[in-house]
């Protein structure tokens, strides 16, 4: 009996072994609303990891030591790559990971809209399709799938997480545009502070016609503050979206020269890492926009 015990025991080590060397990917990601994805695609079969720590700001960020070290133990890393998180491929060459770690570029197959400015001349697009529920699907199924490429044994659930999710996401838009059927006029004319709401504001039918930030993160010089200005007042617009982190003396100076009201936004990249960020930050923003497309068409609540 003790012969036959041992013998069992020898035979299960190799599986012993097998299931202990079988541990989760460890999956960078270099925003907000891609750990939520990411946390919705896999429910806790991943380690997620943030490529930066919550609180910094991502425009013109220079890579830390602390980020060097995260990005070396990755196995995959979701990233924007259109313009938002140029300095993750900073972080993979100083972690000497480039072309160790598998990058999935979450626009891949996402209609892209061009860039409010392009400084140097060049075609450039606009990187926020993270704020939006219909490119923000597409990006979850992109995502879905290269994840399972990468971890086979948990593709089929990936696949079902998604579908899941993207079936909430879209019941969480459906709810804000039915607030808006039957207004007369919803397509208006609007302004916004910072050129991130573009996706967004399309999905509601709203034309914006003017965007005070001359390019991404660069702000507003005098002349083109007063060529914004005149821009407004021509065309009527009353409407006028900043976002929360943006200088104020912009959108206050707008507001007082053309008397447009002033909404104010979320961009979806602050505070804490967490599964609901993204649900919580779009539908805040959806309910600004709802909010304010009411107030411009003078439709009751």
């Amino acid at each position: 009996m003790k012969r036959r015990i041992l013998l069992l025991a020898a035979l299960a080590l190799p599986h012993i072994a097998r299931a202990q060397d079988k541990r989760k990917l460890r999956v960078g990601i270099t925003l907000h609303p891609y750990y939520s994805w990411v946390a919705n695609i896999t429910q806790g079969a991943v380690d997620i990891v943030p490529l930066i720590e919550a609180g910094f700001d991502v425009h013109n960020y220079e890579p830390q030591p602390a980020d060097i070290r995260r990005a070396a133990t990755l196995d995959v890393l979701v990233m924007n790559g259109i313009g938002h998180d140029d300095f993750a491929l900073k972080v993979l060459d100083a972690a000497e990971m480039r072309g160790k770690v598998r990058i999935i570029y979450a626009n891949e197959g996402v209609a892209l809209i061009p860039a409010s400015g392009n400084p140097g001349g060049e075609k450039t697009y606009n990187p926020h399709t993270f704020i939006s529920i219909t490119a923000a699907i597409q990006q979850i199924f992109t995502i879905a799938a290269q994840l399972g490429e990468a971890d086979p044994d948990n593709a089929e659930a990936y696949r079902r997480n998604a579908r899941a999710y993207a079936a909430r996401l879209r019941k969480l838009k459906a709810g804000y545009i039915a607030k808006l059927a039957g207004v007369t006029g919803a397509a208006l004319n609007v302004a916004t502070i910072h050129g991130g709401y573009d996706y967004l504001m399309q999905e509601f039918g709203l034309n914006v016609v003017a965007v005070v930030e001359p390019a991404h993160g660069l702000l507003p010089t005098a002349s083109q503050m007063r060529g914004t200005i005149e821009r407004i007042r021509a065309l009527g617009v009353t409407t006028l979206f900043t976002q929360a982190q943006y200088p104020a003396q912009f959108a206050d100076a707008i507001q007082r020269e053309t008397g447009a009201r002033l909404y104010t936004l979320t961009h979806i990249t602050e505070g804490a890492y967490t599964a609901a960020k993204f649900e919580e930050g779009i539908a805040f923003d959806m309910q600004v926009i709802v909010d304010a497309v009411l107030a411009a068409t003078g439709a009751a609540h």
